[in-house]
């Protein structure tokens, strides 16, 4: 990470920071800012002693902060939701999944009221599809997944030598040019053996916080 990347993705963090209440439980997703952002929430005087994790990464950070992390069948309203994100677009649609916790980020993301999504600008795009679309699959299945997803364009790879934290496998899909993220989620999702698709659209970010080289930019 270089220095200039490293500096927005703090301010990104430290900004997610004022919208975080004393005492609550938040969730908190996986990732280099996020990553960013437990460090900054564990600066807090009145920092939340309890969170719901995405990952077992992210889990191990904040058990290292002081943060109880609990099991999401625990809490019965979870009110935030952080987390980062490979690409976003000004509609807050999303590509998730570079550190293969997309499953979990998912359903953190659908369970919390408010999601808010923290980047720095390079992760900015008019269209989702530069960066390769993760997929997670049921081991068994891998093959019959790539092939439908050649069929519908895409160029799938394995990531070999990656186990998800749900001990599945994940296909990156790259060559996608995704126009219509709410319809392909949506398609790729009744593929069999597709656990979840890294596309975070038909639930988009409810807040998106950009950290810039001037500052903050909050969509």
């Amino acid at each position: 990470m270089s220095a200039d990347s490293d500096a927005k993705k703090r301010r990104a963090a430290q900004a997610a920071l004022e919208l975080v209440a004393d005492e609550s439980i938040i969730g908190v997703g996986t990732g280099s800012t996020v990553n960013l952002f437990i460090e900054a929430l564990a600066r807090l005087p009145q920092r939340p002693r309890r969170a719901v994790s995405s990952s077992q990464a992210s889990t191990a950070r904040l058990a290292a902060a002081g943060i109880e992390v609990r099991d999401l069948n625990e809490v019965s309203d979870l009110g935030l939701y952080i987390d980062g994100a490979d690409e976003a677009t000004a509609g807050r649609h999303l590509i998730k999944g570079g550190g293969g916790a997309l499953t979990r980020e998912k359903i953190i993301a659908a369970a919390a009221r408010r999601f808010v999504c923290i980047v720095d600008d390079a992760k900015l795009v008019e269209t989702l599809g530069r960066f390769p679309l993760p997929i997670e699959v049921i081991p068994m299945a891998r093959t019959l997944v790539s092939r439908e997803l050649a069929a519908r364009g895409g160029r799938p790879l394995w990531r070999q030598g990656v186990v998800t934290d749900n001990g599945n496998h994940i296909i990156d899909v790259h060559g996608l040019t995704i126009t219509d993220p709410v319809a392909l989620e949506r398609d790729l999702n009744q593929i069999a053996g597709v656990v979840t698709v890294g596309l975070f659209a038909a639930r988009p970010a409810d807040v998106l916080i950009v950290g810039t080289a001037g500052g903050v930019e909050t969509r």
